[in-house]
């Protein structure tokens, strides 16, 4: 909780990388309440006011899981939403001539979103899904000790580069936003 709520502030691809590693971690410990307060929340170092915010946290991300039948794989609806309301962001800032800078990030990662998406096979995402599903691949690899290509780095790096300057834009838009309402419904 008190990781996500940061990150959620400062940078919303980071976020969502780590909520898909919570729920990751979640399945680990087979949605089981108690091994999830055994292992994650009594080894924060915090005040008991906040372990209490911290076990509510976390039993609710687990009643989530349950409920939505993510035991096995899948995303939480609530990591879903942050993705939808990332595409929409995406959508608009490509639509304006306003964030050219935006654009020709997202087309110096298109040749890898592309690549990648044409190796997915039947589960084919929407460009940003396959972004951060890549992102999180590597993560995985990486924790594995697994070696990364040459080739997978260089995507990677680019792809990197062009989520960071969405979440950027993202905040941006948080603090204060950055179309008008006639240009988001043009």
């Amino acid at each position: 909780m008190l990781i996500a709520n940061a990150k959620r502030k400062e940078n919303i691809a980071e976020y969502l990388l780590y909520m898909w590693q919570v729920e990751d971690i979640l399945r680990a410990y087979k949605l089981n309440d108690d091994e999830v307060k055994r292992n994650i929340v009594e080894r924060f170092q915090v005040d008991s006011s906040t372990r209490k915010e911290i076990e509510y946290w976390y039993e609710n991300l687990l009643e989530m899981m349950r409920n939505e039948h993510l035991a096995e794989g899948g995303h939480l609806q609530i990591n879903k939403n942050v993705l939808i309301r990332l595409s929409d962001l995406h959508i608009e800032l490509l639509k304006s001539n306003k964030f050219p800078d935006y654009v020709a990030e997202f087309y110096r990662a298109l040749p890898y979103i592309v690549e990648l998406r044409s190796k997915a096979g039947e589960e084919k995402a929407g460009e940003l899904e396959t972004c951060f599903n890549a992102l999180y691949g590597v993560l995985m690899l990486r924790l594995k000790g697994v070696e990364i290509t040459p080739d997978t780095t260089v995507a990677i790096a680019q792809i990197s580069k062009f989520l960071a300057l969405l979440a950027k834009y993202f905040k941006k838009n948080e603090e204060r936003p950055l179309f008008e309402e006639d240009e988001v419904n043009e």
